[in-house]
């Protein structure tokens, strides 16, 4: 079987590493960019996506250089703390959870690509332009060749932009933006709290995000903060590709989050700290009827871009490239194997995104600040502990990190 990538991102490479596992090791990754770019911000890997990589060998990759996140405490604006809770293996899951530079994500599923498969399979500067079907495959043009490349199977992996996603839905139009603007950066500084934990304060429309990424920075007594800071600046819902990326000052996210100094976190200094701040809108996609195209398919942003709530995103992805690679291997047909793929991961991406929507687990820090603005004496005579915990478990069950389902479920390994 040859199997056609088209994008080098954490999807397109997770896929090639779960093909390779499975043992499909005809596998070409067409990315557009001159190289596979080590760079980004902060993301997270949660259990179940950790315990997919794991199951790839690369457990031992991800401790050199992330840091196994041991906490998550959501605040109000006032810097109250609403709801924390054990994450990783501190909250009982068989794998951590990881929070780990993006560009450090991509460097290690890199070289993990190159020692197994080849150099010779990552085809850079190549942009794909067109995709087609063969009676017995696909094929992909590339701006780079007007020739045709022919595989088995082409999978999309490229992103919220995707050319093949607007092939197959030329009128689906830009995506969607909800007016709220985000400003990420990181900064190196003095760790806060355990070291270890992962902080949101404020509510969706004014929200800071602010957690460690970094071993070696730990290693060293310091901390590589990579910090979110979100504001509803537009009630558009739509907004241009050109629009989508680009650099920031600080004097941006300093004019809304100046008061957010709390006794463990100094927001103000944290970003007035970054280096290099980028500027991106909060945009998502309204999940597709059908991700089955015969021999072509959908994965990763090209499939669910999602809001970045809940910390899902690359984890989704991970998810649906260990899913993608089992169906192709264990089904009777290429066909057959895709509409299995897209009948498992389909629904449940499209619940996620749809919860993200509704805030995900931070419903928690809408709820209270709805119902005490200005803070509170007692929290219990805002909201319950029981609700609390059913806003986490909910969201949990919802994305597929349930402690005990993910614990006790069958590995996805072909092996």
């Amino acid at each position: 079987m040859k199997v056609l990538l088209v994008g080098g991102g954490v999807g397109g490479l997770a896929l090639a590493l779960s093909l390779h596992d499975a043992g499909v090791t005809d596998v070409h990754i067409l990315e557009s960019a001159s190289a596979i770019k080590e760079v980004g911000v902060g993301i997270n890997v949660l259990p179940h996506a950790t315990r997919e990589l794991a199951e790839l060998g690369l457990l031992d990759d991800l401790r050199a250089v992330g840091i196994p996140t041991e906490q998550l405490s959501y605040y109000t604006e006032h810097g109250q703390r609403i709801w924390s809770e054990p994450r990783g293996l501190r909250a009982g899951y068989a794998w951590p959870q990881f929070s780990i530079h993006r560009g450090d994500l991509l460097a290690l599923l890199h070289r993990a690509v190159i020692e197994r498969l080849g150099a010779d399979r990552i085809h850079t500067d190549h942009a794909v332009t067109q995709v087609g079907q063969t009676a017995g495959g696909a094929w992909v043009t590339t701006a780079s060749s007007p020739n045709r490349r022919e595989a088995d199977v082409v999978v999309a992996c490229d992103g919220v932009h995707s050319v093949i996603r607007r092939t197959f839905y030329p009128d689906e139009g830009p995506p969607k933006w909800n007016g709220i603007t985000m400003w990420r950066g990181t900064t190196h500084m003095p760790a806060f709290l355990s070291g270890r934990t992962m902080i949101m304060a404020g509510v969706i429309a004014k929200r800071i995000v602010a957690y460690p990424i970094s071993k070696r920075a730990e290693d060293h007594g310091r901390a590589l903060v990579n910090w979110v800071a979100e504001v509803r600046t537009a009630d558009h819902e739509s907004m241009s590709v050109a629009d989508w990326q680009f650099r920031a000052t600080a004097d941006d996210p300093l004019g809304h989050f100046g008061s957010f100094n709390f006794d463990f976190l100094d927001v103000p200094s944290m970003i007035s700290g970054s280096n290099e701040i980028f500027r991106y809108p909060m945009i998502d996609r309204d999940p597709l009827p059908t991700w089955n195209f015969g021999s072509i398919t959908l994965l990763g942003d090209a499939a669910h871009p999602m809001y970045p709530v809940g910390s899902n995103g690359a984890s989704q992805a991970i998810i649906d490239a260990r899913v993608l690679a089992r169906e192709l291997v264990l089904g009777s047909s290429i066909e057959g194997a895709i509409a299995a793929y897209d009948a498992q991961r389909r629904p449940a991406t499209a619940a996620v995104v749809e919860a993200n929507r509704q805030v995900g687990p931070e419903q928690s820090m809408e709820i209270v600040a709805h119902r005490a603005p200005n803070g509170f004496t007692n929290l219990d005579d805002v909201i319950t502990q029981e609700e609390l915990h059913e806003i986490s478990a909910r969201y949990k069950r919802t994305a597929g990190f349930d402690p005990e389902l993910l614990n006790s479920r069958a590995s996805l390994s072909v092996r």
